[in-house]
């Protein structure tokens, strides 16, 4: 993986884990972080010292401000990603959200502000940033797009509607895309896995398949496969 990667999602530890792994084999990348905004956290600026993670703070990295609830914004970040890569080979999209207590505390305590945020921010932002780069690798006849979500204990997605809501919803983007994978000319696939405790595992068998695509020269069996990393390490 020498080329430029576009890696955007939730500010997590299995984000972090992607960012990590893609530097170690990418000449250069650029990253885009949804903030923790939910119940007026306060957050570091976007592009500032305390927002990026120091392990992979180094020449090679970009990170590049994303307003996922607009649709500007994520042509805007289309645009900054080819600026500084000279063009996007591929992208992982890692929807890891963060949970929101407050929702844990009874479904009549939903804040409206958390709603509109989860909508704008972990819902819209996703389906907005797959239609610019579909656009952009349809144009060019190829590319990676790698969807990433973590396996959860349906137990403890009831307990927090907010997170429980937005990885549903990626998974339906995820399963729709996947679907018709096979009559695109670019290819996407997904990586599902118990990632609590284990991110750096499952980042590195994400980024050791995104190898296996490029090194093959993008053939079209792996176009439209959902990977499971399973709790102990065994794939399936």
């Amino acid at each position: 993986m020498n080329r430029g990667i576009l890696i955007a999602g939730n500010e997590s530890a299995l984000t972090n884990a992607v960012e990590t792994e893609t530097a170690k084999r990418a000449e250069s990348f650029a990253v885009a972080l949804i903030p923790d905004r939910f119940s007026g956290k306060q957050i570091p600026a976007a592009g500032s010292e305390d927002s990026l993670d120091q392990s992979s703070s180094e020449k090679g990295r970009f990170p590049l401000d994303w307003n996922p609830g607009s649709p500007i914004s994520a042509r805007t970040l289309i645009i900054a990603a080819e600026n500084r890569l000279q063009r996007i080979d591929g992208a992982i999209l890692v929807c890891d959200p963060p949970s929101v207590h407050n929702a844990a505390a009874g479904r009549a305590n939903l804040d409206p502000a958390d709603v509109d945020m989860l909508f704008n921010d972990h819902i819209k932002g996703w389906f907005f940033l797959v239609k610019e780069l579909a656009a952009v690798f349809k144009a060019r006849g190829e590319g990676i797009l790698a969807l990433v979500y973590p396996e959860t204990n349906p137990k403890d997605d009831d307990t927090d509607l907010l997170k429980s809501a937005a990885l549903a919803s990626f998974r339906s983007l995820t399963a729709g895309l996947l679907s018709g994978a096979a009559d695109e000319p670019y290819h996407t696939i997904g990586f599902a896995g118990i990632a609590a405790g284990d991110e750096a595992g499952f980042a590195s068998f994400i980024i050791k398949q995104i190898d296996d695509v490029t090194r093959r020269g993008y053939t079209r069996p792996q176009a439209g496969k959902l990977h499971k990393y399973g709790k102990l390490g065994f794939f399936r």
